[in-house]
């Protein structure tokens, strides 16, 4: 039998660090990473949070029925889905959120602020530069 988990968002928020000006090339570095945090694993990957302004590297999952559901939290935040060699935006509030099909690079820009939870399959394909689909 699996064991049940409560999980507290507020408590978990207030380990991580805000990240003030994430840029693409943070996550190649490791700096900045105490923004994230993981709240538990969840079939082939997690349920991560993040608390950071500014911009991630693209990324994408691949793998049989993957998908990554993106909550905001607090603030808000522009998803940009690559479809079709175009970038299609989603702006997103606080109690909102967008369900990632799998397979599709995506990349943030946050210029104020954001807390998000994701549901994130593993493994996790990234770039900085613009990819080629």
């Amino acid at each position: 039998m699996s064991k049940v988990m409560r999980i507290s968002l507020n408590d978990a928020f207030s380990k991580v660090s805000f990240l003030d000006g994430r840029t693409p090339e943070h996550s190649l570095s490791g700096d900045g990473q105490d923004c994230f945090g993981t709240l538990s694993d969840y079939r082939d990957g997690g349920i991560f949070i993040a608390h950071y302004s500014g911009s991630s590297e693209w990324e994408r999952h691949p793998g049989d029925e993957l998908v990554q559901v993106i909550q905001v939290i607090e603030g808000e935040t522009t998803i940009y889905l690559l479809i079709d060699g175009d970038e299609k935006p989603v702006s997103l509030l606080a109690g909102e959120c967008v369900v990632v099909p799998q397979g599709i690079w995506h990349r943030f820009s946050t210029p104020v602020g954001v807390k998000v939870m994701t549901v994130t399959p593993q493994p996790t394909e990234h770039s900085i530069a613009f990819p080629s689909t």
